[in-house]
């Protein structure tokens, strides 16, 4: 799965325990209601992170993930979470190239100089 948009924050590398660390980035789309998508870049992918700056227009490959958890009342939650692994830096549309002038149909096609009604061909018209 992946998710296009504009960099909106870039988060520092948090040092969740000796082992784990994690990396947050939040990107913001660019439809009729844009969302703030926050991604997850963990471990040695904390590190795709440090080419990235705010404002810049990405395209993020992304895995879902969900858990469950049971409180200790003895109710159960789900977590989901959304964990980056690439993430490409992608080029604003440029603004269309004005369309040509259309050329006469004279200077468009060259005439024929070899026509010979004689050579069969196999068209049925």
């Amino acid at each position: 799965m992946e998710v296009t948009g504009k960099v909106k924050v870039v988060g520092e590398v948090q040092q969740v325990s000796p082992t784990f660390k994690k990396r947050e980035l939040v990107v913001t789309t660019e439809e009729q209601y844009p969302q703030s998508i926050m991604v997850e870049f963990v471990q040695d992918k904390t590190d795709l992170l440090n080419s990235v700056s705010v404002g810049e227009n990405v395209k993020v490959s992304i895995n879902l993930g969900g858990r469950e958890w049971v409180n200790p009342q003895g109710e159960t939650k789900y977590f989901n979470s959304i964990k980056g692994w690439r993430i490409e830096k992608i080029q604003s549309e440029a603004p269309a190239a004005a369309p040509m002038p259309p050329m006469p149909a004279a200077q468009a096609f060259e005439p024929a100089t070899n026509f010979n009604e004689e050579e069969h061909d196999d068209l049925p018209f």
